[in-house]
């Protein structure tokens, strides 16, 4: 457990250049035990490390394994690919997206139109009546 002292060391410590990040997300400390990581705590330790900070350090700092950061780093990676890959406006993918569209709707279509056909078929009414008793 941290002394009251430890915590007043902390505040009076001339921040580096390292807390000139987003919001100065780089000095928290990381969450206690059953407490969760939130989206803006884990960008700020993997922009750390995006930034060229050692893994290993990082982790002692953060009280992450090695495993988890480099798998937070990696979903960072793939999103940020993913979301360069996008176009804006491509007119050719809006045409396709519609036309997807519109076969799930066609397609969800037909499916209750053969359902009420073979309804018919069997004779029985399409809407089950309970008795009036």
């Amino acid at each position: 457990m941290r002394s009251d002292e430890d915590t007043k060391a902390e505040e009076e410590a001339p921040a580096g250049p390292e807390a000139s990040g987003p919001a100065g997300a780089t000095n928290e400390q990381p969450p206690g035990r059953g407490q969760r990581w939130t989206a803006a705590r884990k960008r700020a330790v993997v922009l750390r490390l995006l930034r060229g900070e050692a893994l290993d350090a990082v982790s002692r700092e953060a009280g992450v394994s090695v495993a988890r950061l480099e798998k937070w780093r990696d979903k960072a990676l793939n999103g940020l690919e993913e979301t360069l890959k996008d176009r804006e406006g491509d007119p050719l993918q809006t045409e396709l997206d519609t036309a997807h569209r519109r076969i799930g709707e066609l397609s969800m279509e037909k499916e209750l139109l053969e359902d009420k056909v073979r309804r018919l078929e069997n004779g029985r009414p399409l809407g089950r009546r309970r008795s009036k008793k």
